[in-house]
């Protein structure tokens, strides 16, 4: 995506959701972390295609890999930075490097759909994904998972009788979100 931040809709909410299995920071870091390789193309005037090796599936995999591993050594001094936020984990390497990989892939997975220069499943050059679902739609699902992220975010951080309207907010917003992916697919493949 153009503006990389996008993916951290999605992962915002699959995070909070499923925090107990999920290192959320090494999930969001994940999302993101292969875009280094449209920067360093554009930074640095490279000969080189924008979505080239790390957005497939094998170079994603390398690039969490070696992010699981940072996030891990320096977990302690990461998590200082989340406590405040209430979204500190204690995980095991295992646990980050299942994170990573999910942020990693899920950004491929996204990517996939709008870019035509990704080849996914490199060595091949497939591309089964691109065209099958338009970039506004996807655009629109990760600025609508950014409202299902905070509603998750603060039904988490709050106590009470808020909790519970948060958690009912969040259910209605994940609802809605999904019934407009469906609504605008639909329309569009008519």
């Amino acid at each position: 995506m153009p503006f990389t931040p996008f993916h951290w809709g999605p992962s915002s909410w699959i995070g909070l959701l499923f925090f107990r299995f999920i290192n959320i920071g090494a999930f969001l870091v994940g999302s993101v972390i292969i875009d280094i390789e449209p920067f360093c193309v554009l930074f640095f005037k490279l000969n080189y295609p924008l979505h080239g090796f790390l957005h497939s599936y094998l170079g994603s995999t390398i690039i969490a890999i070696f992010t699981a591993w940072f996030y891990y050594y320096f977990k302690t001094i990461i998590n200082k930075f989340w406590q405040p936020f209430k979204l500190a984990q204690n995980s095991s390497f295992l646990s980050i490097f299942f994170s990573c990989l999910l942020g990693v892939y899920l950004h491929v997975l996204l990517d996939s759909f709008i870019y035509q220069d990704i080849k996914p499943f490199f060595p091949a050059s497939i591309k089964p994904f691109y065209g099958k679902i338009p970039s506004s739609i996807i655009y629109s699902f990760c600025s609508l998972s950014f409202i299902i992220g905070g509603l998750l975010y603060f039904k988490k951080i709050t106590t009470g009788k808020w909790k519970l309207l948060f958690k009912v907010l969040s259910v209605i917003a994940l609802t809605a979100t999904l019934l407009f992916v469906v609504v605008m697919y639909a329309n569009i493949n008519k």
